[in-house]
């Protein structure tokens, strides 16, 4: 019963840590919009919908500073600059969802 109750109690404390791509994507609706079909700064592409790689793959880019697409290097380094790798996983993930 006791490894029963660890193991919830684990599973409890990994799921706070975990990263929430929704919550996450609260930071990018402000340009992208909530449902991810606004072009930024009428710039950028729509990205709801993007596949999850991709988003990675661009969000990588951005936090390294070798990515400037739309010339929103300096913006988008500047707000992706504190996502984790699980964030920037999670995050896709969820732009992946929308539809």
């Amino acid at each position: 019963m006791k490894k029963v109750v660890l193991g919830l109690m684990v599973a409890g404390a990994f799921s706070l840590v975990s990263a929430d791509g929704k919550a996450i994507f609260a930071k990018c609706a402000g340009c992208h919009g909530q449902d991810g079909k606004k072009k930024a700064l009428n710039k950028s592409n729509v990205i709801a919908g993007q596949d999850a790689a991709k988003t990675i793959k661009l969000l990588q880019g951005y936090k390294a500073g070798t990515l400037n697409q739309h010339g929103m290097g300096a913006l988008m380094k500047g707000q992706v600059a504190n996502l984790s790798d699980a964030d920037m996983k999670a995050v896709a993930d969820y732009i992946a969802t929308l539809k």
